[in-house]
């Protein structure tokens, strides 16, 4: 559950006879930090999700929220700041250095630990992306303090410690880790599990710089070049605002054209749970769930799908789920907004008829095709 020793399980009944005196070199620790994510001139989302959650974390403990950027000296990390404070970040550390043009593990994390060594944040948070997962780890292994990672909740109790929930034993359990006696205390967490928050203009506050302290030549790895994913954009679920997925309730995988017609007809994307995956039947960047894509599409039609925990902790952030399923006591009717005992093999020609109907013939013919 963690990358790091230090991290502590909580117990069933509270924090009862864990550590809670913080080790005196830790005491000057405060503030609460979001990385924020920058490849290739872009900010990630979740750098702007997480500012959003790091606010209400640092109004709870009466402290200040920093952004932490590290990029090349130019336009993409200047705007990476001024976006920073739009998303209600108070100051910015930054670190802008050519090293820093393309993510590569030693330079950024060793801006990131002399950062966090000299200006001593309580708490850092870092996008559980490819490029954050592998950051956060060597940070953490490097400070020497507890991750927990691919969090799905964060808060801070009455003593003020970071309260990191995060689904455990492949998914069947929800965890509260704490990191008690080390600083930072650190978490990831996927895009699009907080809500993004509200864009303000505002004027550029305190900015921080901090000079990254390494060469080129002390670089093991280097960039040749970048070749893009060719499969990258296929499968856009994460920031779809309509997403209609199947589960083991379709019976087979000739049956998931359905779910595809459905998603045509309606302007979605689609997806499945995770044993389709497993069977082959989709690939891997069409599954939702806690091992797959966090979904927070404003509508979310599930069919044949149980609704296991595993699959809930990724579409529970949904405005209206509805559930298509033969079994009343399937999980997922415990968590959809709306739902419809049925099989979605019958249900779902009908439900791809009606919508087509209100089609125009060009759509209609695409629909069939």
């Amino acid at each position: 559950m963690s990358s790091a020793n230090p991290e502590t399980p909580r117990p069933p009944a509270g924090r009862a006879g864990m550590k809670k005196e913080l080790p005196e070199r830790f005491r000057d620790y405060r503030h609460v930090w979001v990385f924020i994510e920058l490849e290739r001139g872009q900010v990630h989302p979740v750098s702007f999700e997480l500012l959003g959650e790091g606010r209400k974390l640092a109004d709870k403990l009466g402290v200040q929220l920093a952004g932490a950027v590290l990029g090349p000296p130019g336009e993409a990390t200047q705007n990476a700041v001024a976006e920073a404070f739009a998303y209600g970040a108070d100051l910015v550390y930054l670190v802008e250095a050519p090293l820093l043009a393309d993510y590569r593990n030693e330079p950024f994390a060793k801006a990131m630990t002399d950062l966090v060594d000299t200006y001593k944040p309580e708490i850092l948070l870092l996008g559980a992306t490819t490029l954050g997962r592998d950051l956060a780890g060597s940070v953490a292994t490097t400070l020497l303090t507890g991750l927990t990672a691919d969090c799905t909740e964060l808060d801070v109790d009455a003593d003020g410690s970071l309260a990191a929930t995060r689904p455990t034993f492949g998914g069947s359990l929800l965890c509260t880790i704490y990191t008690l006696n080390y600083r930072p205390q650190m978490a990831t967490v996927r895009p699009r599990v907080m809500p993004m928050p509200q864009r303000a203009d505002r004027a550029i506050g305190r900015v921080i710089a901090h000079k990254l302290s390494l060469a080129e030549d002390e670089i093991v790895t280097k960039v040749l070049g970048f070749l893009p994913d060719s499969q990258s954009g296929t499968a856009n679920l994460a920031y779809a605002d309509v997403v209609v997925a199947g589960g083991l309730g379709l019976g087979g995988a000739e049956n998931l054209q359905l779910v595809k017609s459905l998603a045509r007809a309606i302007g979605a994307e689609f997806g499945c749970s995770r044993p389709l995956v497993q069977k082959g039947w989709m690939p891997a960047d069409r599954q939702i769930g806690q091992t797959g894509k966090t979904i927070r599409p404003k509508l979310y039609i599930a069919a044949g799908i149980s609704g296991a925990i595993q699959h809930r902790v990724g579409v529970e952030g949904a405005d209206l789920i509805v559930a298509i399923n033969t079994d009343p006591n399937a999980p997922i009717f415990d968590f959809a907004h709306l739902g419809i005992v049925t099989d979605a093999v019958r249900f779902l020609p009908a439900l791809i008829e009606a919508f087509t109907r209100r089609l125009s013939p060009h759509s209609r013919d695409k629909l069939a095709s």
